[in-house]
């Protein structure tokens, strides 16, 4: 089974966009997918309870409330949505269920300052100090040609770890996460703009490299 978090201590950064979204994608491929919600918000659970009973089911998990005690052996995917501040501890336990970590991180200073400190953190968590986890960065609800987008873009490109990608702020994630669906299941005239952000994000995640 193939676990993937993602994670920042700061709050609000598209945590639960990036987890549903690719828990959207790889249950639309076939893949058997859970969905584990660590966030007391359960702001993940809440989309997987708007999903169409027509589309690819996902199991999801208050991981919040029983860890990931219940999840189906059958699953090729885990998506952990992790919860916000994070730290010390906590972040320990939490990265001991990964094998991969996907760091989204919005234009804004505070948010650019307070990831700069967390990424460093996750960086000294032995599991990952020992590339026992792979980690990666994406800037997300981005609007290009802006200058707090370029210092983003700036700041990314310098981390010890991928940047994989910008996702821009776009009404489709809106309209999917409204109807329990993933960006990958809205029709391609809509939405190719956002697959093509989305590409090397999965292409990352289908290479040994974001594997330990």
């Amino acid at each position: 089974m193939r676990h993937i978090m993602v994670m920042n201590a700061k709050g609000g950064c598209g945590k639960s966009t990036i987890a549903t979204n690719l828990a959207a994608y790889y249950a639309s491929e076939g893949y058997e997918t859970a969905l584990a919600d660590y966030d007391p918000q359960q702001s993940s659970l809440d989309w997987l309870d708007q999903r169409p009973e027509e589309y690819a089911a996902i199991t999801g998990l208050a991981a919040h409330k029983d860890g990931l005690r219940h999840i189906p052996r059958n699953a090729d995917y885990l998506i952990i949505d992790a919860p916000a501040r994070s730290h010390g501890p906590e972040l320990t336990m939490l990265v001991k269920h990964a094998e991969t970590i996907i760091v989204p991180v919005l234009p804004s200073p505070i948010d650019i300052k307070a990831s700069a400190k967390f990424i460093a953190e996750l960086l000294k968590v032995g599991r990952v100090s020992r590339k026992q986890a792979k980690v990666a960065a994406v800037a997300n609800r981005v609007r290009e040609n802006t200058l707090i987008f370029e210092e983003l873009d700036e700041y990314l490109n310098k981390l010890r770890v991928p940047y994989l990608t910008s996702l821009r702020e776009a009404q489709n994630y809106v309209r999917a996460y409204q109807r329990g669906l993933g960006i990958h299941e809205l029709p391609p005239y809509l939405a190719w703009p956002d697959w093509e952000q989305w590409d090397p994000v999965l292409e990352w995640l289908d290479s040994r490299r974001s594997r330990p």
